[in-house]
């Protein structure tokens, strides 16, 4: 028995402890970077002593983010892997840099700006965290060359680690509906580009459907071109997968992503999937997706009739996801961060 507790308290010394920083949960909102991260705490649990500091406020001002700052600073510990891992990139500015690790998931809020405005996000949000931090990860190579574009930071301190899928994206076998197929859409924002979807749709018999709130303005155009639509909000994972599963079509033509998340649950479930040709999405789709440009309609209504009309073309796209899937098995990426926690605590450690 004494032998036994000896190796169970070896066990419990040599996981690495590491410290996820994240920003205040809201209410009635699903936050996808919280949930890849609590999944890596799952996946990293016999390896890994996570904790979870959470901020106190939310970040909706100046003040508040200070507060969030001077509260980050004294969570940090010394011997532990400080993992802040998106959204609120400046908590690191009163930290020391050597056990920081920052994680960015696209600079979108940067180029959101103009002005003086814009230098303070870029300072806040990107140049003194940058500066800040041991080492960068971002989710795909357009985020790297951003965050270099905008911060000079040197390419070996960044490592992309994209995002992983979630194991309940599995395979569902699905006879495509020709006459009206059923297209389904993640996410409505103003990046997601709902209202050229809407004019590229005009005319094609089909079933949108919309996962997310869009804009007021965005219905009634869908409305006025007769687009066949229905709109659901605060699913939870295992209904969006059956939204996936009833689905012929994912649409996802944005006409900005850090990342594209949608692109490979789609291979997952074996859809086909339509695409953005900009930003991370081609980097994220390979050759498993419809490339067009999302900012001419009439290519991305060619997209959509050659899905429809061309089965050998759809079902090679099916295919290619099958393989494209494989880069972001959440094993792959949990096994990447672990990695890069070794690395970290072991230059702990030199010092």
């Amino acid at each position: 028995m004494k032998k036994i507790a000896t190796q169970k308290s070896t066990q419990i010394a040599t996981k690495l402890s590491v410290i996820h920083f994240q920003r205040k949960p809201r209410p009635g909102f699903n936050f996808s970077i919280e949930q890849i991260f609590q999944r890596l705490r799952e996946m990293l649990k016999d390896k890994v002593e996570f904790s979870v500091q959470y901020c106190r406020s939310y970040n909706d001002g100046y003040f508040s983010k200070l507060r969030n700052i001077i509260e980050a600073s004294f969570r940090q510990k010394k011997n532990t892997v400080c993992h802040i891992t998106g959204e609120v990139n400046f908590l690191n500015l009163l930290m020391h840099k050597k056990n920081v690790l920052l994680t960015i998931h696209d600079c979108r809020y940067v180029d959101r700006k103009t002005g003086f405005a814009k230098k303070i996000v870029t300072w806040l949000y990107l140049k003194a965290p940058v500066k800040k931090s041991k080492y960068i990860t971002t989710v795909s190579e357009v985020t790297k060359n951003d965050v270099m574009h905008y911060t000079g930071c040197e390419p070996g301190k960044i490592e992309v680690i994209p995002v992983s899928v979630n194991k309940i994206f599995q395979p569902s076998p699905k006879t495509f509906n020709e006459d009206c197929p059923v297209i389904l859409q993640v996410g409505a924002g103003e990046n997601k580009n709902l209202e050229r979807l809407a004019a590229a749709l005009q005319n094609i018999s089909c079933l949108l459907v919309i996962i997310g709130q869009p804009a007021e303005n965005v219905i009634e155009k869908m409305k006025s071109l007769n687009i066949d639509f229905v709109v659901k909000n605060n699913l939870s994972t295992e209904a969006l997968y059956k939204e996936y599963i009833q689905c012929d079509i994912v649409s996802f033509v944005s006409t900005f992503e850090g990342f594209g998340m949608p692109i490979v649950e789609a291979n997952c479930v074996e859809r086909v999937v339509i695409t953005s040709n900009i930003s991370s999405m081609p980097e994220v789709a390979g050759n498993a997706a419809c490339l067009v440009n999302p900012f001419d309609v009439e290519d991305i209504r060619n997209g959509f009739l050659k899905i429809i009309r061309d089965k050998n073309y759809r079902e090679q796209l099916v295919d290619n996801g099958r393989h494209n899937r494989e880069r972001f098995d959440e094993t792959v990426i949990a096994g990447a961060y672990f990695k890069l926690y070794q690395l970290i605590t072991s230059q702990i450690h030199e010092r």
